[in-house]
Parts: C-alpha cells; sequence; structure tokens
C-alpha cells in the first residue's frame, strides 16, 4: 500500500511545484524590472553618433542573464540533491550478500530522477548562456541582435572579448553535464558533473566588475566565493522545496543534511558579499547616494531577511519534518525560493549598473596591479609592507581551522594526535601568509626575484611541513561514518577518493615527479607565463599548481597518509636526489638568460628605482639554484627518522610475534627467528650426514 502512496502523492504534488516556480520566478522578474528600472540600466540615453544596440539588448541581455543564473542554481542543486542530500540505496546488496560499497551502490530511484532533471536545467544554462552571448556582442558593439546574427561580427568578437570566452566556455561545460547527466547512474560519475557544474558557475562573474575593480585581488576571490556558496544553496533549497512537495521519501535526511550545508554557503555568502562591496564602494555613504548603492543595499536586506528565515527553518521546521509534518518546511521552503529569487534578480541588475567610478585618477601600473608602485624594496619592507589576498587567506582559515577541528573531536573522543604533526600542519599554513600576504605578496608580480622566492617557498618548503601534518589520516579518524551502512558520507568519499584509479596515477612516483619537474620549465620558458601574470586569476592559478605539485611530490616522498603506493626508503632516497638537481638546472638555465622572461609584463610593471629586468631574473635564478638545498636537507632528515623509527617498529612487531609463537598454544611458524635457527639446524644435519 505504501509503494502506491508515494507516486500518487507525488502526481499531487505537481501542481503545488508548478505555482511555486511560477511565484519565484515572479518575484525574479519584478525585482529585476524594477531594479533595472531604479538603476537606469534601461534608461540610458542615446548619444548621437555612437551605435545603439536597442531596447531588445537593453532589456534582453538582463533577462537571458537571469534566466542563466536560475538554471545554473538548478543545475547545481539537482546534481547535489542527487549526490550529497539525498541517501544512498543501500539495501542493494553486494556479491556476498553483503552491502554495497558506497562507491559500487547505485543511487535510488528519485537521485536518478534529479540526475535527468539536472540533464533539462544543463540544456537551458546552455542555452541561455548562448543568448547572452549574442546580446552582448551586441552590447558591446552598440548593434541590433539582428545585425550582428546575419553579420561576421559574432565570430569576430567572441574570441576576442572576455566576456565572449566565458560564456562559450559556459556554453561547453554545459552540455556536457547535460549529455551525460542523462546516462549517469553511478555516485562517482554525479559527483564528477557536480564538480562541473560549480566550475562552469564561475567564468561570468569574474569577467565582469569583478576583474576590473580597484582592488580586483579581493574583489575576484570574493565574488567567486559569492556564486561558488550561492549556487548550491539556493539551488539546494529549491530541490528539497519540490521533494517536499510531492511528498517523497528521504526528505528528513535531505533537510538535516541541507540546513547543516547552508548555515555554511550562508556564512560565505555574507562574508563575500560584504567584501565585493567595500571593494566596489569604499565610502559607505555610496550605499544611498549612487544607484549601485541602492541596489547593493537592497540585496543586503534581503540577505538578512533570508537570515531570518534559515534561522526559523533551523529551530522550527526542520524539526516539524522529523516529527512527520513535511508540509511545513515545504511552505517556508517556498516563499524563502521566492526571496532568493528576487534577491537574484537584484544581482543581475546590479551587475548591468556601472560602479561608482574612482574618484582619484588610475595610473597604468595601479590598474593592472590592484595597487599603487610600492616604493624601493628592503627587507623590512618585504616583512611589514603587506597586502591582503583573500584567496590564500580564506585557504588558510579554512585548512587551519579543519585542521583544529579533528584535533579538538580526536581530544573529546578520549584519543590522542601527535602535537608536532599539529605543529608541523600550522608552520606550513604559516609559510604560506609569508609569503602572500607580506611586502613579498605585494613585491611578486613587480620583481621577478620576490616572485621567484614566493614560488620556492609554496612548491619546496610549505608541502614538507603540509605533508608531514598527515592531514588526511587526522581526516579517516576524526569523520564519523555514515550512519546507514552503504550510504556515503565525507569519510567514505573520502576513502573513495583515496582508492580510486586518479589518486593511483597521480601519485605513482614517476608521474608526481615529472608534474613536479617539467611543469617548471614549462610555464617559465614559454608564453603561459606572461599569459598568468597578466590577471590575478592566473597569479592564483600558478601559485596554486606550485602548492599542489609541491604537495604531490612530497607525499609521495615522506607522506605518512594511506596511499595507493609506498616506496621503499632507499627508493625515496634515491628520487630525491634525482629531482633536486633539476631545479638547479632550472636555477642555472635563468642565470643564463639572454633575454628577459614576459619582457611585456614587466616593462608594463617595471618600477624606476628597479635594477634591469634581465638582471633581476637573473638574481631569480641565483635563488632557484640556491634554495633547493633547504628542502633536500630537511627531507632528508625526515627520512632518516621516519626509517630508524620504521625500523624500530618492524623490530617490536616481530618481537611480539615471536612472544607470542612461544606462548602455550602459540603457533611455532609464527616465530621467524625461531624458524630461522631450525633452517640453519637442518642444513647443518644435512652437511654432517653427506
Amino acid at each position: 500500500m505504501a509503494t502506491t502512496s508515494r507516486p500518487a502523492a507525488a502526481r499531487e504534488g505537481v501542481p503545488a511545484v508548478v505555482r511555486a516556480a511560477a511565484l519565484a520566478s515572479a518575484a525574479a522578474v519584478a525585482a529585476l524590472v524594477v531594479a533595472l528600472l531604479a538603476g537606469g540600466a534601461v534608461t540610458e540615453k542615446v548619444v548621437p553618433g555612437l551605435g545603439d544596440a536597442g531596447a531588445t539588448t537593453r532589456w534582453g541581455l538582463p533577462f537571458a542573464r537571469l534566466v542563466m543564473n536560475l538554471a545554473a542554481t538548478l543545475t547545481v542543486g539537482a546534481l547535489l540533491a542527487a549526490v550529497v542530500l539525498l541517501p544512498m540505496n543501500a539495501r542493494r546488496a553486494g556479491k556476498r550478500g553483503k552491502a554495497a560499497e558506497p562507491g559500487a551502490a547505485p543511487l535510488t530511484a528519485d537521485a536518478i530522477g534529479y540526475l535527468r532533471a539536472a540533464s533539462w536545467f544543463a540544456a537551458t544554462w546552455a542555452a541561455a548562456a548562448g543568448a547572452t552571448l549574442v546580446l552582448t556582442v551586441a552590447d558591446v558593439l552598440g548593434q541590433p541582435v539582428l545585425d550582428v546574427l546575419t553579420g561576421s561580427e559574432l565570430s569576430s568578437y567572441v574570441g576576442s572579448l572576455t566576456q565572449g570566452r566565458a560564456l562559450m566556455l559556459v556554453v561547453l561545460l554545459t552540455v556536457v553535464v547535460a549529455l551525460l547527466a542523462w546516462t549517469t547512474t553511478t555516485p562517482g560519475a554525479a559527483a564528477g558533473l557536480l564538480a562541473l557544474a560549480v566550475v562552469a558557475v564561475l567564468p561570468p562573474p569574474l569577467t565582469g566588475h569583478s576583474a576590473s575593480a580597484a582592488n580586483h585581488q579581493v574583489a575576484t576571490t570574493g565574488v567567486a566565493l559569492h556564486v561558488v556558496a550561492i549556487a548550491p544553496w539556493v539551488g539546494g533549497l529549491a530541490i528539497v522545496g519540490v521533494h517536499a512537495l510531492t511528498g517523497r521519501a528521504g526528505l528528513g535526511v535531505m533537510t538535516a543534511r541541507f540546513s547543516r550545508m547552508a548555515l555554511w554557503c550562508y556564512v560565505v555568502v555574507g562574508a563575500s558579499g560584504m567584501v565585493n562591496v567595500i571593494a566596489r564602494l569604499p565610502d559607505p555613504a555610496e550605499l544611498v547616494t549612487t544607484s549601485y548603492g541602492r541596489l547593493a543595499l537592497g540585496k543586503i536586506v534581503a540577505f538578512a531577511l533570508l537570515g531570518v528565515v534559515g534561522w526559523y527553518h533551523r529551530e522550527r521546521t526542520v524539526p516539524a519534518v522529523e516529527a512527520g509534518r513535511p508540509r511545513a518546511f515545504a511552505r517556508l521552503a517556498v516563499a524563502e525560493v521566492a526571496i532568493m529569487a528576487a534577491t537574484m534578480g537584484l544581482a543581475v541588475a546590479l551587475a548591468r549598473s556601472a560602479p561608482p567610478a574612482p574618484t582619484t585618477e588610475e595610473s597604468a601600473v595601479e590598474t593592472l596591479l590592484g595597487y599603487a608602485m610600492p616604493p624601493h624594496v628592503t627587507a623590512s619592507r618585504l616583512v611589514t609592507l603587506g597586502v591582503f589576498d583573500l584567496f590564500f587567506a580564506a585557504l588558510v582559515l579554512a585548512l587551519g581551522g579543519l585542521y583544529l577541528a579533528g584535533v579538538v573531536r580526536l581530544r573529546r573522543r578520549g584519543d590522542r594526535w601527535s602535537l608536532p604533526r599539529t605543529a608541523a600542519w600550522l608552520v606550513g599554513l604559516v609559510s604560506i601568509l609569508a609569503v602572500t600576504q607580506t611586502g613579498v605578496g605585494r613585491y611578486a608580480p613587480i620583481l621577478f626575484s620576490v616572485h621567484m622566492a614566493q614560488h620556492m617557498v609554496l612548491n619546496m618548503l610549505t608541502p614538507i611541513f603540509l605533508v608531514a601534518g598527515a592531514p588526511v589520516t587526522l581526516a579517516l579518524r576524526a569523520l564519523k561514518p555514515a550512519r546507514v551502512r552503504g550510504d556515503r558520507g565525507p569519510r567514505e568519499w573520502l576513502t573513495i577518493a583515496l582508492h580510486s584509479r586518479f589518486t593511483a596515477l597521480i601519485t605513482h612516483p614517476a608521474v608526481a615527479t615529472i608534474l613536479f619537474v617539467a611543469s617548471t620549465f614549462v610555464l617559465y620558458f614559454t608564453p603561459l607565463f606572461e599569459t598568468l601574470m597578466r590577471s590575478h586569476l592566473g597569479h592564483i592559478a600558478m601559485m596554486t599548481h606550485f602548492l599542489l605539485t609541491g604537495l604531490l611530490f612530497f607525499w609521495v616522498l615522506i607522506g605518512v597518509d594511506p596511499a595507493p603506493r609506498t616506496l621503499p626508503y632507499p627508493g625515496r632516497i634515491l628520487l630525491l636526489f634525482v629531482t633536486m638537481p633539476f631545479h638547479a638546472f632550472f636555477g642555472i638555465a635563468l642565470m643564463n638568460l639572454g633575454e628577459p622572461l614576459a619582457r611585456a609584463w614587466y616593462t608594463a610593471v617595471h618600477p624606476a628605482w628597479g635594477t634591469s629586468i634581465l638582471k633581476d631574473e637573473h638574481t631569480a635564478g641565483a635563488i632557484a639554484w640556491g634554495f633547493g638545498e633547504i628542502p633536500t636537507f630537511i627531507v632528508l632528515i625526515i627520512l632518516a627518522f621516519q626509517w630508524f623509527f620504521d625500523d624500530q617498529r618492524r623490530a617490536r612487531r616481530e618481537d611480539r610475534r615471536a612472544d607470542r609463537a612461544q606462548e602455550a598454544g602459540g603457533d611455532p611458524a609464527d616465530d621467524e627467528l625461531a624458524a630461522y635457527n631450525a633452517r640453519l639446524a637442518r642444513l647443518a644435519e644435512r652437511d654432517r650426514e653427506r
């Protein structure tokens, strides 16, 4: 009887879902129209002699962006529900009657349904991104849409416009998601699609106002955190609301999991949103004196209202769902989704409105760097003349907080965790701050020598301490297993990742070594280096690459965490001595340069007080050549201690086996020393008989 009631309840809930979707759409459209009129984005005066894209573009572009944003959040929400929020089908047994492992267990029918819905949402997302692309070209050129479609401008300008390339990337990624989500049935593949969808959310906002803001180091990272937190928060709530309205099973688990995630999303959205507002409106009075500020203030009010509703969810409706009253959640969720949709309409209108122009004229260097040219470099200024890099500050805060939370959980449980490992982890995080938040981070884009010092620390020193902190081992011990066998939580996903083919491939000593060594030569001796230096996102990608390849290589050398394969200690030492000379060769190659690397970039930001570009790059080569001795010495000491303690543990283990073998009822075969002596005695007896 229960099996037939669920489909009936789902069919009865479809009209309610349609009404809720209509309410949210109406709220988004109304907020967009009011904000566009209030901000003046659609009432611009046409200047004689300049091209006019027409009313179709002025109104069509924000509406296309709104549809694109809504489809994006729904795609992420549907994939999130299928992969994270819904419990896995644990009833399907394995080969021998055991519950299926998290990586092999199939998704439930509801999860499969959300994957198929994600396919349709992603197709809508791709279509809206394509429309936005066409309208963006029309807006930039000041030509009607029909002229752009029938002429050659579209193909000519898409590749040259940053926003055009970003939207083309979105179209490609979303088409892949739409095609694969229609056939995917496994949790691992669905998780990959979720990651791909989150990546596809990023390109459009990162090529908007944030890329040209006065402090684009902060603005770029802030907007990235903003959209990455908004997509699962808004999309997840919408799908959970659909689940509640259609009366499907598992709502209690979904609401509990979503509630925990939504709290962190709310914190990230609030913090990143405040950072973005400060980056664009340094004067608080501009919140009420400018059109852009008033729209931003409207978003702040809507955000505060969402916080109140979210608190009510956690305090009232989640317990109501657990008590068997799903409609209590559904009613409030519909209202919350409508407020979120209206807020997204405000956000689109805000993106179409130009922020207030800076009161002072920026120099060319300030436009490129995001800050004024610093004074002559000195040792004290490298320490004190800091710059705030939001990306690495947030990264260190997250990594440090998660690690210490794991240590605290173990201590509360009565387990011990090594103090030296904790100290090593914290030292590694401090080293990241030392080269990204101090004067090193300010002078690195200007002087190649300072950039090389930053590279060496992040690639060859920081990873040693982070790997010595054994974060994976801590996570496996601190994270709790899923409550239901066969379901998956953070611990199960981590275990799946450790045993995946991808992890086995990248942790192979040959692959890790090639990535560690070859990527340095490929980066600096190709045009890629100058391309990455020209944007803050490129600089972040470069620094992150240095850190990740270093972590991978030193995890193979000195890692104590569980890994697909482990090198014997002689092999580790041999790998160390084979690899490190390549960095010396790299330094020598820089010291013998005849032409500067990234000449155009360093010419544009060359300080008047600096030495020649080529001489500075020769200094960078000397730094790269001499720095390699430091990590080699540290790693050798760590390997020596690890080898010694490993032999000690192995000897104690053999002694315990021998003691057990000699006890009453023990197996003599477990005593390897006695077995060896017996073998020698048999050989001696055989020699005497001859």
